[in-house]
Parts: C-alpha cells; structure tokens; sequence
C-alpha cells in the first residue's frame, strides 16, 4: 500500500532513537525502534504500507509485530491532541473566520479581506502541490501576540515562511522595505517578511528564510532584489520542486511534526 500517504517522524528522547510512522489524519500506524531493529505495528492493515515507508530509514529486515504492550508515554508521543494540531489549517484560516463572523461590511466595493483570501487561497494551493515533491506545508500558523504566518514550507530547499500580497491585476513596486500595490500608499512589507523568518527560526531552532510572494500581478517591478529575502509571482512557485540540497526526508519529517504542533510558535 506504498499509495497510503503515511509519514515517517524520528524521535530522539531518552537515549533512545525511534521512527514514528502516522496516517494522514494524525493517527498513528506503527514505530521503529532502532536498537531493538523491531516495527511495532498499531493497524495491521497498514503492514506493508509501514514497511514500504520506512523502507529508506532502515537497513537490513527489521522484525515486524504488535507492540510490546506500548505505555502511556509512548502513546502520547504517537499523536497531537487535535486542538494542538496546526495541520488541519486552511489558508486564510483567520480571514475566513472574520468573514463567517462578521461578513462583509462593504457592499458596493469589493472587500479588501476576501481579495487577500483569494490570493492566500491561490499560493496555499500551489504550495499544498509540493507534498508530492518531499515537502510539508502549513497554513494559518498562529503565533502570540495575534501575529499570524500566511504559510510555512519545509522540504528539501530548507525552511521558508511565505508572506502573501494581494496584487489582483494591479501593478506592484518593490523598493526594499517598501512594497507598494496599485495606487495605494506603500507598506513596509519587506520588514515584516523578515519579522516572519525571524520568529519561525527562533521557534524551530532551525534556519529560515522569508518569502514575498506576490499574488497576480499586471505587473511587478523590483529595484534591487533584496539580499535575504526571496520574491516570487505565485505562478513561480511550482518551481519550488526542483530546489534541494539542504535536508534530508528525515529532517523535513521531523521539522514538520515539530512545527505543527500549536505549542512550539509559543515561543516564537
């Protein structure tokens, strides 16, 4: 059942080393211990979709059963209670619940907040085409003090958070840290986009990097490209698949199940 869509996370907790194997939904189907060389096997009916994902983790035939009657703390370790679960997390998640909430409060104007939710919408979809390419991605990462990241992606190019502008067919200048969109006054958005990478990598402990991506431009004009900061058109995020070299499947594994657990960003 290689099809399956399981997810391999290491664990390093106690001196010991082990290899967490989840469902789609946050269920968990197995863990490999690698001292022992043993897979517990929590669904049977996952065997061989277990063994085919772990199959590049494990050296040799490992030896395969149900558990050995598992503890409480290692089932705490196999899953996240859903209210601590990021993953779930459509884009524009907290746009979408103003707008359940409230509505729209302009009636002959189109509403600002469901352009920007089209455009979240438009990059999340994009992004969420990479998880066939060795990447995670999360939406809708809530951070303390009401901050809030658009999107964060972790694969083989590394870390990145994604900042989203809303360009809907208008022009776009980028003037480091100014970016401006149509007539409108210019917004220090280059410094938040590094706000975002900042708070992320304090999070993860981990190097990030920040991204504009700007939603469906008539046209973007940048100055100077910013040194630390990356700026991509939505249509050039497919591209984001050829990038690698800097994690390996287990980092990006670990990472992931890391990040989308609400409690981490506590810290950020």
């Amino acid at each position: 059942m290689p099809g399956a869509g399981l997810r391999v996370t290491p664990v390093h907790r106690h001196g010991r080393a082990r290899l967490y194997v989840s469902l789609p939904d946050g269920r968990s189907a197995a863990w490999y211990d690698r001292d022992s060389g043993r897979v517990s096997l929590l669904l049977e009916e996952y065997r061989d979709a277990v063994l085919a994902a772990l199959a590049p983790f494990v050296a040799g035939e490992p030896t395969v059963g149900p558990p050995p009657a598992p503890t409480s703390a290692d089932l705490a370790r196999l899953s996240l209670h859903p209210d601590d679960d990021l993953a779930p997390n459509r884009p524009g998640e907290a746009l979408l619940a103003e707008l359940e909430r409230h509505g729209s409060a302009r009636r002959f104007r189109e509403d600002p907040r469901r352009v920007l939710l089209a455009a979240q919408e438009r990059v999340g979809a994009e992004l969420d085409a990479l998880e066939g390419t060795g990447w995670r991605v999360l939406h809708s990462v809530p951070l303390p003090g009401a901050g809030l990241l658009d999107h964060l992606v972790i694969g083989p190019a590394g870390i990145m958070t994604f900042r989203t502008v809303a360009a809907h067919r208008h022009r776009v200048r980028i003037a480091d840290p100014l970016v401006g969109v149509g007539r409108g006054a210019p917004a220090p958005v280059l410094r938040w986009v590094r706000r975002d990478a900042e708070r992320a990598s304090l999070a993860l402990a981990a190097g990030v990097r920040g991204v504009l991506v700007v939603s469906d431009p008539s046209r973007l004009d940048l100055v100077a490209p910013p040194r630390d900061v990356r700026v991509l058109r939505d249509a050039e995020l497919p591209g984001l698949a050829r990038l690698g070299g800097v994690l390996k499947p287990a980092d990006v594994e670990s990472l992931h199940w890391t990040a989308r657990d609400r409690r981490t960003w506590l810290r950020a």
